[in-house]
């Protein structure tokens, strides 16, 4: 009798994570898990993974690193375990740190700016493709600097916060 309590208990949990986002978000989410699944299995595992930073420019990323983010999920990583892995780690997350953590990802060194010609290549070929216009706006609220680089902790601040932090 308590291995059935169990399951239904489980996937009690795992349905509930749907509620947590708009329809939207969740197929964003969709989109992302499928761009992940590199080989179209319908679970991500370290190949995917591997493939995943590969196609984002990292390539020499190391075995542990990988096993660190597999052993984050409590199985075989399907879509219901992805979407869950994500509710949990934004509950209560600051929308400034998540945007941080994503440019972060790009940037290994800790410099707080990337290439220009990087940031647009990557928001105009992956996910919710920017349009020209789009990234001319940008470049005209954030212009990069005379050297090509976009501060990009600066643009989530505005992002997050509506203004410019005062340069002292």
């Amino acid at each position: 009798m308590a291995p059935k309590k169990a399951k239904k208990r489980a996937e009690g949990a795992g349905s509930n994570v749907f509620s947590m986002f708009e329809q939207a978000q969740i197929q964003e989410f969709k989109e992302a898990f499928t761009i992940m699944d590199q080989n179209r299995d319908g679970f991500i595992d370290k190949n995917d993974l591997r493939d995943t930073f590969a196609a984002l420019g990292r390539v020499n990323v190391k075995q542990e690193e990988i096993d660190e983010m597999l052993k984050e999920a409590p199985g075989p990583i399907n879509f219901t375990v992805f979407l869950t892995m994500f509710g949990e780690k934004l509950k209560g997350a600051d929308p400034e740190e998540t945007i941080l953590n994503a440019f972060k990802v790009f940037d290994p060194e800790g410099k707080g700016a990337l290439k220009k010609d990087f940031v647009t290549e990557m928001l105009t070929t992956q996910a919710d493709r920017f349009s020209p216009e789009e990234m001319e706006q940008m470049y005209l609220a954030f212009p990069p600097d005379v050297a090509g680089n976009l501060d990009y902790k600066n643009l989530v601040y505005v992002i997050t916060h509506g203004e410019e932090k005062d340069q002292e």
